[in-house]
């Protein structure tokens, strides 16, 4: 799961803490006097009663935060994963929700504990079936698949083992094989496409010279056989050869890393050769100042223009790249500014059949869509809300500890 951003919430956390403190301190001292004046003791643990205090209030974002986009261009069908409340969300392409409306209601939704529907960031259609391929990130370590007909609270059609930190797919149609990014194991891991299970990958990628340096999106060229990966750029050391191939065939783990090897690289697009396996560097790199590249997370490539289209966390920016770039280059063209509408975009799809650029905004509970040609401070065409309209969306996805700032009264909340 990658890192959000700080959260800013209200300065009066260090006095509800010194409240609570200050509560269990007073009830221990009850029930100390009491057994010293010789009264009954309460039989409620202190302790307990304080574990058990309802919260005064609590931080959370109601409403659904989009991490992922994907549209299913027979069907006229847009499927968006939701991070935030766990879902699978299914609009009309053509929704488009008014600025006085407080969202658009999803035509229908995937979820509940049947689902195995968590921290999900991928998302694949099959252009046939309809199909929907889902990746969950952070928990559950499945990829699940549901038909196109699904909605509530049902088990997927098939589901997949995947290593923990999955987070892109992106499908090979004509060889009927499916590549999955993991960010942990900085790896490309190749199955069958209807591979179901625990059935081992047919290939890896994976090592120091592959340049994949937690990984996030990818996208691939049947016609040219490239694949692009947007990598943030944290990275370890592998373990050696031999050890890889003897886990390979046990299947899991691939997190195989050399203790104390960790360290911070420029995040970059890795392109490698489509059927590439091993340790087996790229063909090039997209990486450097130039590039604009801060938090490069969903990737789509315009196989017909020979474009990148890559969502950049940290600017609010979409960045196109040309298919042959490399080295330290700046975009073709940037999308970004006020009009744009993009916040902490997470995800892009490329709608060929419509010239549509579809954007998921993980920061403001929105998909955007723009013509493909779109460039600079460009309106979106439209655009589908699941939250009131300037209501940002708190990112706050699997908390793993909490902090107070007194100086600047903020919360801090790292993910």
């Amino acid at each position: 799961m990658r890192i959000y951003k700080l959260k800013r919430a209200w300065g009066v956390l260090g006095t509800l803490v010194a409240l609570a403190a200050v509560a269990f301190i007073l009830s221990s001292a009850e029930a100390a006097r009491n057994i010293l004046l010789g009264g009954a003791q309460s039989s409620v643990d202190p302790k307990t009663a304080a574990a058990k205090r309802p919260p005064l209030r609590v931080i959370r974002d109601s409403y659904s935060s989009p991490s992922s986009v994907a549209v299913d261009i027979a069907r006229d069908e847009v499927v968006a994963t939701d991070e935030n409340l766990f879902q699978l969300l299914f609009y009309n392409r053509l929704d488009n929700t008014p600025p006085t409306a407080a969202m658009t209601e999803p035509k229908r939704a995937i979820g509940g504990p049947k689902t195995k529907i968590e921290f999900q960031c991928g998302l694949y259609v099959d252009p046939q079936s309809g199909d929907v391929y889902a990746v969950n990130n952070d928990t559950v370590d499945t990829l699940v698949i549901f038909s196109r007909n699904a909605r509530g609270n049902v088990a997927p059609d098939r589901a997949l083992k995947t290593p923990h930190g999955t987070f892109g797919i992106a499908v090979d149609e004509g060889k009927q094989e499916m590549y999955l990014t993991s960010q942990h194991a900085n790896a490309v891991i190749v199955f069958r496409k209807m591979a179901s299970g625990e059935e081992t990958p047919a290939r890896l990628i994976q090592g120091d010279r592959t340049g994949l340096a937690d990984p996030h999106g990818i996208a691939i060229d049947t016609k040219k056989n490239l694949m692009f990966v947007t990598n943030y750029g944290s990275v370890h050391s592998k373990m050696p050869e031999a050890e890889v191939s003897r886990r390979l065939k046990s299947n899991w783990p691939l997190e195989r890393e050399v203790p104390g090897s960790g360290r911070i690289l420029p995040p970059s697009i890795t392109v490698h050769a489509l059927d590439a396996s091993g340790d087996a560097a790229p063909l090039r790199v997209i990486q450097g100042p130039k590039t604009q590249l801060n938090w490069p997370t969903g990737l789509a490539v315009d196989v017909e223009r020979g474009e990148l289209f890559v969502a950049n966390d940290m600017t609010n920016s979409i960045l196109v790249f040309h298919e042959t770039d490399e080295g330290n280059v700046a975009p073709a063209r940037v999308v970004k500014g006020p009009r744009t509408g993009l916040k902490n975009p997470t995800g892009v799809f490329l709608d060929g059949k419509n010239n549509e650029l579809w954007v998921s905004n993980f920061g403001s509970h929105s998909l955007t869509v723009y013509r493909l040609t779109a460039e600079g401070d460009a309106a979106p065409l439209r655009t589908i809300r699941s939250g009131p309209s300037g209501v940002p969306a708190l990112m706050i996805g699997n908390p793993g500890a909490v902090a107070y700032d007194s100086k600047r009264e903020e919360i801090l909340v790292p993910n």
